[in-house]
């Protein structure tokens, strides 16, 4: 096995990584511990590598807290408590350490993996060959009462050093299971983190690509209106040039035209026209993509707005003979909006509805009382939902109808359903995009239904807010 290959495998079994207080739970430690405690009567601590105690099992002798009140004899205890806690089992082996009191101490080694994790301190315990205090014990410390001590000694637990170490053995056995499971889930753990955190990295990756992507289409698109917006200005100045000398011409301020001559004079004007409101409407979109539009609202009524976009579109609606057909709803309030504006809103809707209907078919044009929903978040972060008062305008036709899977996209700009060469109707696609921008504009919603009414056509819907909101 190659370098790159050890170190692969130890990065994958996180090696000389984790620490005992990693894989073991402290509180099933610490359960473990005083088991072993209440069933031999030894006392015992667990320590990680680093010094840390995760388990302490026992209580302190009395022996140990009447040598605490003495000064002499309190000092040598500590120094083999300390010495106790210097020794390295993994050095040294199995240890077992005296105690000044004749007791002693047994230091065990808990390895994982061919590494020392930890160590297991059990005792003070005495052994079964001392039955009196030690002589330099005594000897150190004059102060001890000799038969309080000996009395105190009697108490402590007894244990052959045999048994201990065959305690200590299944105790670092038990242990091994334990760190075999808490290894394992430590491993399926950081495992499934690094997998999370790859999985994170990628969508944040993503995430910033799709961020530049979104960036440079919102600049594309700023080009792009920037570009409409100077290529219908400039395009604007001289078409109604165009426009205003074939109007004289048509009119004879120079001069007398024959027939054939005021054909094509009237097409040029025509054309211009047409040409002008395309323009027109492309530096409306601009305006309305930048910001730019403003609007000049005031009390308006919406009935005559209505029959004055009817009575626009009906000449050309003869023409083709199509029927068009008001209805509105008595008592209608005013609306506070741009009266312009809307009315470019529904002569857009009725254009578009004469056009794509047959002849001997029929345009409704009607506006009725309704509500619009609208949310407001309140103190708490909840949003909660009113329903607005609101004028509802419909435009519906008996034409050829938007298939329900075009409804929401014939509102993009540039966009037609019938977008081939050889389809029959004109136009750019621009006027419902205006449309939509302009109702948004007015705090209103605009969408496409069915026809159910004759079978066949569209249903244009706009709603739009009264001037004050009533909560119904």
């Amino acid at each position: 096995m190659g370098v790159s290959a050890e170190k692969s495998l130890e990065e994958l079994t996180m090696r000389d990584r984790f620490a005992l207080e990693d894989l073991v739970d402290r509180e099933a430690l610490g359960e473990l511990s005083e088991g072993f405690y209440k069933l031999f009567r030894v006392p015992l601590r667990i320590f990680s590598e680093s010094g840390l105690l995760l388990a302490d099992a026992g209580e302190t002798h009395r022996l140990y807290t009447y040598l605490a009140t003495l000064k002499k004899s309190s000092s040598a205890v500590q120094e083999v408590v300390a010495m106790v806690k210097t020794i390295d089992p993994k050095l040294q082996g199995d240890v077992t350490y005296p105690c000044v009191t004749g007791a002693v101490y047994r230091i065990v080694g808990v390895t994982y993996d061919r590494r020392q994790l930890g160590r297991i301190i059990l005792g003070p315990f005495l052994p079964h060959s001392v039955h009196d205090l030690p002589a330099s014990l005594l000897d150190l410390d004059p102060e001890i009462e000799l038969p309080k001590a000996r009395d105190l000694l009697a108490e402590m637990p007894r244990a052959r050093e045999e048994t201990v170490a065959e305690i200590a053995q299944h105790l670092v056995r038990t242990l091994d299971l334990i760190l075999f499971s808490g290894h394992r889930a430590l491993l399926a753990s950081s495992m499934h983190l690094a997998s999370v955190q790859e999985s994170f990295k990628e969508l944040q990756e993503k995430n910033e690509k799709l961020q530049h992507a979104v960036d440079r289409l919102k600049e594309l698109d700023r080009l792009k209106s920037n570009f409409l917006a100077t290529v219908s200005h400039e395009l604007r100045t001289p078409l109604t040039s165009i426009i205003g000398y074939s109007e004289m011409l048509v009119e004879g301020m120079a001069g007398d035209l024959n027939l054939e001559q005021r054909d094509f004079v009237r097409t040029i004007y025509e054309k211009g026209e047409q040409l002008l409101r395309l323009i027109k409407g492309l530096l409306d979109l601009s305006k309305l993509e930048s910001g730019t539009m403003s609007l000049s609202k005031s009390y308006i009524d919406a009935a005559p707005l209505v029959r004055d976009v009817a009575q626009t579109v009906t000449p050309v609606a003869r023409k083709k003979g199509v029927q068009i057909v008001v209805q509105t709803e008595p008592g209608l309030p005013e609306l506070w909006a741009d009266a312009a504006r809307l009315r470019q809103v529904f002569l857009n809707l009725a254009d578009n509805a004469v056009k794509f209907t047959p002849t001997g078919g029929s345009v409704t044009l009607s506006a009725q009382i309704s509500s619009l929903e609208s949310g407001a978040e309140d103190g708490s972060g909840l949003v909660l939902l009113a329903r607005r008062a609101a004028i509802e305008f419909r435009v519906s036709d008996t034409g050829i109808g938007i298939p329900e899977s075009e409804r929401e996209r014939v509102f993009d700009a540039f966009y037609q359903v019938d977008s081939s060469s050889t389809r029959e109707q004109g136009g750019t696609g621009l006027g419902l995009s205006i449309v939509r921008r302009l109702v948004d504009a007015h705090g209103g919603a605009v969408h496409v239904e069915d026809n159910r009414r004759s079978g066949s056509g569209s249903v244009f819907v706009v709603r739009l807010p009264c001037r004050r909101a009533t909560v119904f």
